[in-house]
């Protein structure tokens, strides 16, 4: 617990990978010893605001949109874990909760609307020494950003302040939460920065948007798709699917281009040969 009366921030670090079962697995994550701490904790003294550091993304499910070309590592892969952590910090009356992450190499800001009784933020910073753009050659790096922007992405934070259109940045990158509690309501910013501490994404908040309201006291009901609140899983398949359908789409293309300049080919090499023959 950092600050003074009113000005309270409580940090709660997580261990997601002790206790973890298999990725397939919709086991646990943090095991029952953990689970009983972070009720505790959450449970506790009150603070303004509450940040809950997990070292894998809690709200972005990035898999569901990716598969089967890649898969990463999230709480979504564990719908029953991250739904009894939603459920923990709901009946907890806990205000103020936002969640730190990292693991992907990008940053992204996200948010989930239909998780407690108002919106949960999830800020990836990740990471300081290795990128998905440095990990390709620089000639490659602007398609990386291209496939960024197609991914389906419900839970992210699209705002003008994102230095790509994607809003998501894979270069190196470091997480900043700024508090204003001198602002008429206390504001708190939270952005991404570059390595030179030049900001590539933010967004700009009163802290009394993270405590319940009516706006957010009903879930959604009904099938309709909202943003920050229908899950990645719940997007219509060619959406959902889009990446894959390019990748393998355009490699079919491919082999048919090639298959076709291989006949092109044939028929010109036996056409040239008669012609030699009668010649």
């Amino acid at each position: 617990m950092f600050g003074p009366e009113g000005k309270r921030v409580k940090v709660i670090m997580l261990d997601t990978r002790y206790h973890r079962d298999p990725l397939l697995s919709d086991g646990a994550i943090l095991g029952d010893p953990q689970w009983q701490w972070l009720e505790r904790e959450l449970r506790g003294p009150q603070s303004e605001m509450t940040i809950i550091g997990s070292s894998i993304q809690v709200v972005s499910n990035l898999s569901a949109t990716t598969g089967p070309l890649f898969y990463v590592e999230s709480w979504a892969r564990f719908p029953r874990e991250r739904e009894r952590l939603f459920r923990l910090i709901d009946s907890s009356k806990r205000n103020g909760v936002l969640f730190i992450s990292g693991d992907v190499h990008f940053g992204e800001i996200a948010r989930f609307d239909c998780g407690a009784q108002y919106p949960l933020y999830d800020i990836t910073s990740s990471g300081l020494t290795q990128s998905v753009e440095n990990s390709v050659p620089a000639v490659f790096q602007s398609v990386m950003r291209l496939l960024a922007w197609l991914t389906p992405t419900p839970m992210r934070v699209f705002s003008p302040n994102c230095r790509h259109k994607s809003c998501s940045y894979g270069q190196p990158n470091f997480g900043a939460i700024e508090i204003d509690w001198n602002a008429v309501p206390p504001r708190v910013k939270i952005e991404l920065r570059d390595l030179h501490g030049n900001s590539v994404d933010g967004v700009e908040f009163p802290i009394s948007e993270l405590k319940p309201s009516n706006a957010h006291a009903n879930k959604k009901e009904g099938h309709s798709f909202e943003a920050h609140c229908s899950l990645e899983t719940e997007l219509p398949w060619l959406v959902r699917y889009r990446l894959a359908l390019l990748f393998f789409g355009t490699i079919a293309v491919f082999v048919i281009a090639v298959a076709l300049l291989v006949i092109a080919c044939c028929s010109a090499t036996k056409l040239f040969t008669r012609k030699c023959k009668m010649a």
